[in-house]
């Protein structure tokens, strides 16, 4: 039998955009908005981003990576449940990540959007158990700052 292992982590990542509540909330909500930021990148081509944004709703992306990246030509798959959707001001999703047919994570992330003086203050809560071949947490939590800083170049759109 194949010893297996498990590393639980979380880490939280607090950022400020100059955007409303609504507007923030809206580039998580919105299908083409989310795929720009989230789902697209140079890294990798996608073959898949559908999402279903509600309460139950599902969320699916599928993409190969390019060549010169670590798994090129391997497939990866993000499958994510909507937990808990309060407009305006929490998204929390349950998800899977797999790489090749190997699950290497699966999370819990909390998105609070909190309204400020003149900008929305969100807050990223990503707990997660990482398995065998993962990227791991320095790499997931480096991920998401990236991911984050792209969504703020999809506000400025």
């Amino acid at each position: 039998m194949e010893d297996r292992s498990v590393i639980h982590n979380t880490f939280v990542i607090e950022r400020s955009y100059p955007a409303t509540p609504e507007g923030v909330f809206t580039a998580f909500a919105d299908t083409a908005r989310k795929r720009r930021w989230f789902a697209e990148s140079e890294g990798h081509e996608v073959e898949a981003f559908e999402m279903d944004f509600r309460t139950g709703g599902v969320e699916h992306a599928r993409f190969i990576f390019k060549a010169g990246t670590p798994f090129q030509g391997i497939a990866m798959v993000s499958d994510t449940v909507y937990q808990d959707i309060v407009l305006n001001r929490r998204v929390v999703m349950a998800s899977t990540m797999t790489i090749g047919d190997k699950r290497i994570s699966a999370s819990l992330v909390t998105v609070e959007f909190l309204p400020a003086e003149k900008e929305t203050c969100v807050i990223f809560t990503h707990q997660a158990a990482f398995f065998e071949g993962a990227d791991g947490p320095r790499m997931r939590e480096e991920g998401w700052r990236q991911l984050l800083d792209r969504l703020a170049g999809e506000l400025t759109r």
